[in-house]
């Protein structure tokens, strides 16, 4: 669209909602100003008088409820409650260490030996046949020719 019909366009802009939403609430609005008649407005949406009155107080209870002052509590965002939980995770770990600090020097004052740490043990290293399989899957991926050609080495490797 441009500018020009931008401009030219009344009233606020409403994004949202169904093209067959929009006819409905067009049309209540133009019976409730007292441009067509609820006979003529639920002829012109295809339904009954009775489905019309129906939903014309559904839309007005819609309007009323829309009306209602807006409460002071914040609505919740993830973000926000995201970065409230990682401040209380901060401040439960700095808890702990300051209780595992006391625990310690309370210990240390009655002589009790705090319990040994346990001794790590040096990490294996993986064979590399887990990276040559990798490789496999990716040059399976890649191209045919050299998937076959790689696949038969790799099995002859493992086997």
């Amino acid at each position: 669209m441009n500018e020009q019909a931008r401009k030219k366009r009344p009233g606020p802009r409403i994004e949202d909602g169904s093209e067959g939403a929009r006819k409905w609430a067009a049309t209540i609005l133009q019976v409730l100003a007292g441009e067509w008649t609820p006979g003529e407005g639920a002829l012109t949406l295809g339904v009954s008088m009775a489905r019309y009155y129906a939903v014309e107080l559904r839309a007005i209870r819609g309007l009323v409820r829309g009306c209602e002052p807006r409460t002071g509590k914040r609505r919740h965002r993830p973000e926000h409650e995201l970065m409230e939980m990682k401040k209380h995770i901060g401040r439960l770990e700095r808890d702990c260490a300051r209780k595992q600090a006391l625990l310690r020097a309370s210990q240390r004052t009655v002589g009790i030996q705090p319990p040994a740490a346990k001794a790590k043990g040096k990490r294996r290293r993986r064979p590399a046949v887990r990276a040559l399989k990798m490789a496999a899957v990716l040059l399976w991926r890649r191209d045919g020719q050299a998937k076959l050609q790689f696949t038969v080495h790799i099995i002859h490797l493992v086997l």
